[in-house]
């Protein structure tokens, strides 16, 4: 009896005498039959056996298990995705720190230096100019529109005050039909003196920790502005 011989063979180096293909074509796997077993599936029972009552009414009727509501939309409803996307803590840079001067890019205070004093947990960073020295109040900045500088503050301990729903407006009200065409009369929205004493307590911490640093204190009063032939990419701050 002959010992059973491989179809392939090996060469020198480890390389195999013939390819997947040629293989394939010696074994002849596309003349066999093949034959796949599909799993048995149980089929699930929609309808249940209901017994009737009456001699002319047949004895059982077949009855569904889950009955269809009665009313029924008239427009299509479209229908959310399912959604497994949980959303990532943002990375702050390497190059903000509490206690860094920033230069404002976008908003009503662009160009202005200010003090960052922490990350919030949206993400965004909570600065102040401070208000005392150059107007900028407590504020929310995306870190996308500051340029951090190599100047830095050492900020002694926050309020634990100071957290998104400082910041959270209250909703306007609704007019109704009569009320649309009345004069407005709604005041303008005013600073709440919550927010006026938080502010006078992060001025209170901060002034003096810039006042300690020479110059800082002419350095955040002044703008950034840039001459002709000035590059933001080329200068280190």
């Amino acid at each position: 009896m002959v010992a059973h011989k491989a179809r392939n063979s090996t060469l020198p180096g480890g390389v195999p005498k013939l390819s997947r293909s040629a293989v394939f074509k010696k074994r002849a796997m596309y003349k066999r039959n093949k034959v796949q077993s599909k799993p048995s599936v149980e089929p699930v029972a929609t309808h249940k056996t209901k017994q009737v009552q009456g001699e002319k009414n047949g004895g059982s009727r077949e009855v569904p298990l889950k009955r269809q509501p009665r009313f029924y939309p008239t427009e299509d409803t479209k229908k959310p995705l399912n959604n497994r996307r949980k959303p990532k803590p943002t990375k702050l840079r390497s190059s903000i720190t509490p206690g860094t001067v920033l230069i404002l890019l976008a908003g009503a205070h662009r160009g202005k230096r200010a003090v960052c004093l922490k990350q919030l947990p949206s993400g965004l960073l909570l600065v102040t100019g401070p208000y005392k020295i150059n107007g900028v109040p407590l504020r929310r900045v995306d870190q996308a529109y500051v340029i951090a500088t190599s100047t830095k503050v050492e900020l002694p301990a926050m309020p634990d005050s100071l957290t998104d729903s400082l910041f959270k407006r209250k909703p306007k009200p609704t007019k109704n039909e009569k009320e649309m065409f009345v004069e407005n009369t709604t005041e303008e929205p005013k600073i709440s003196a919550e927010r006026i004493a938080i502010q006078k307590e992060v001025d209170a911490l901060v002034v003096p920790a810039v006042k300690s640093v020479d110059m800082l204190q002419s350095y955040l009063r002044s703008r950034f502005t840039l001459s002709k032939g000035q590059y933001p990419h080329e200068m280190k701050f």
